[in-house]
């Protein structure tokens, strides 16, 4: 296979994908190392297509189009069902957020796409590595969350507050 038949192959196992697309998966699939993937990759951006690196892997950028802030309370045990509920109604957990008394606003790259990654995320902060950001305010926490489109985010909201997760801001 040529090396511009390969990137043409990359860009669309990226852009059809629904989970971000990791290089080692690349690697193995092209018989090439891990480092002609990330060139691969550079070669594409370079060429205007966005191409976005996660720590989960590659996706292509462009697949949301709104985006809003969601405030919400729960325990731990309760942030794979308040993950589900988003991202079954098409939104995507971008990010958590605290506004803490002293520090201020606090917030970490979550990136939340599929159940799985929820799973995963409760999975290390119940292993009692870490603490779970939202501990450090009574389990209150922020979440922008993205979808295709305004009403996806209003479904959202909706189920997010049958739930009782969500709270008015």
């Amino acid at each position: 296979m040529k090396t511009a038949e390969r990137r043409a192959e990359i860009l669309s196992i990226i852009a059809n994908s629904n989970t971000p697309v990791t290089a080692n998966y690349l690697s193995d699939k092209f018989s090439v190392s891990r480092q002609v993937i990330v060139q691969d990759i550079a070669i594409l951006r370079a060429n205007g297509n966005a191409v976005i690196s996660t720590n989960r892997g590659y996706v292509m950028d462009g697949g949301a189009c709104a985006e809003r802030v969601f405030k919400c309370r729960h325990t731990l045990d309760k942030l794979v069902e308040e993950s589900q509920i988003i991202i079954s109604h098409g939104g995507k957990v971008e990010d958590i957020s605290v506004n803490h008394r002293v520090y201020g606003k606090i917030s970490a790259k979550l990136e939340l796409y599929t159940i799985r990654h929820a799973e995963e995320l409760y999975r290390s902060l119940a292993s009692g590595a870490s603490k779970p950001l939202m501990s450090v305010t009574d389990g209150y926490h922020y979440h922008t969350v993205t979808a295709d489109s305004e009403r996806q985010l209003d479904e959202i909201g909706r189920a997010l507050k049958a739930a009782g997760f969500l709270i008015e801001i």
